[in-house]
């Protein structure tokens, strides 16, 4: 039986590439994203990476603050293809530009509900699906961190923040989860040919091929390489970076 997995943020850039690479694994896929519009992505664009891959996929409006909406959404995960295996937590927004006491409390706010807390309310209500599921040894969390979830970024103080709060979720849980079967990561990009490097560039003034500089293989890593990485962790074999962080970046140094 196919392998079933819930991917948030999944209508472009590393959510959409985790879609595709986890269909192309033979997974079937519950792809989900707020469609909020410009900056965030667009119903148009979660309709799209539903359209490519078929019956593989079903997609629905969510927005990970919403812990209701993704219980509804586990539940009809489960009635379709009646488990769940992987859940993979890539929702996220940035906002920065200024230093720690020039950033605002609505700022600070919007990234930690989104990019922390919609990991956690994606936690709270995937898991419990897998526990009770057919084959809980088989079953993953896994998060979208970032290097800024282990490096400190010039003006990036409350991403810095919340990403840091996300490997320390995943490793909560995989605590939590000890002598289940289900093991829970964190995987860091780093700079990703993304809308969201290009938002995270523009804060900056400076070009995604500058970002990318500070890596050490010198350009721009592609969504589907974070994608690969991500397929790892969700795989039985991924049990090994239980707790851990797999950090994708390309030899990342600020």
């Amino acid at each position: 039986m196919s392998r079933v997995a819930l991917v948030t943020g999944a209508a472009r850039g590393i959510g959409a590439a985790t879609v595709a690479r986890l269909v192309a694994d033979g997974y079937r896929v519950m792809a989900v994203d707020s469609c909020e519009g410009a900056p965030l992505a667009t119903r148009a664009e979660l309709d799209a990476v539903a359209a490519v891959h078929g019956d593989a996929v079903l997609h629905r409006v969510v927005d990970v603050r919403d812990r209701g909406a993704l219980t509804e959404t586990v539940a009809r995960t489960l009635e379709t293809w009646g488990r769940l295996d992987v859940a993979v937590a890539s929702a996220a927004v940035i906002r920065g530009g200024a230093p720690l006491w020039e950033t605002s409390e609505a700022d600070l706010d919007l990234l930690w509900d989104v990019d922390a807390k919609g990991v956690w309310n994606t936690a709270a209500v995937a898991v419990p699906a897998m526990l009770a599921g057919p084959d809980p040894s088989g079953c993953r969390f896994v998060a979208v961190a970032s290097a800024a979830g282990s490096q400190g970024m010039f003006h990036l103080a409350a991403y810095n923040a919340v990403k840091h709060s996300v490997v320390g979720i995943v490793k909560g849980l995989a605590a939590d989860l000890v002598g289940t079967g289900v093991t829970a990561c964190a995987v860091s990009p780093g700079a990703t040919d993304s809308q969201m490097l290009q938002a995270t560039a523009d804060l900056y003034d400076v070009t995604p091929a500058e970002l990318a500089s500070h890596q050490l293989i010198r350009r721009l890593i592609d969504p589907a390489e974070i994608a690969a990485a991500i397929a790892f962790c969700a795989s039985p074999a991924g049990s090994v970076v239980n707790g851990s962080v797999l950090h994708a970046d390309g030899g990342f140094a600020p």
